[in-house]
């Protein structure tokens, strides 16, 4: 039986994964994580949407803590939060590993 409360792992866990739950999320995060940082013009020209989507999609990133914004005036510039990366990894590598597949023969 599961319990009605959820750990702060499962908490956490969740926002993760409701962060990456869109293509251009997905998206900006690959491009991201090939980059130290840029500024969200970079990422606009990489991606094919409109700035306002873009903004959005950074805003939720930021807000699940994936990745980090600093102002340095006129820009804003962004990349990987790369402690909450590796919490990521850590939860969701502990979650399909509790989940084994069949093996295809």
């Amino acid at each position: 039986m599961i319990s009605k409360d959820y750990s702060i792992k499962q908490e956490q866990l969740a926002r993760f994964a409701k962060a990456m739950g869109h293509p251009a999320r997905i998206a900006i995060l690959q491009f991201l994580a090939n980059q130290k940082e840029c500024c969200f013009g970079c990422i606009h020209e990489a991606l094919p949407i409109a700035k306002a989507t873009v903004s959005q999609h950074l805003k939720e990133l930021r807000e699940a803590g994936l990745i980090r914004s600093e102002e340095v005036p006129p820009k804003v510039k962004y990349c990987i939060d790369k402690e909450n990366w590796q919490l990521a990894r850590e939860f969701f590598c502990e979650l399909f590993a509790k989940c084994p597949c069949p093996s295809k023969n």
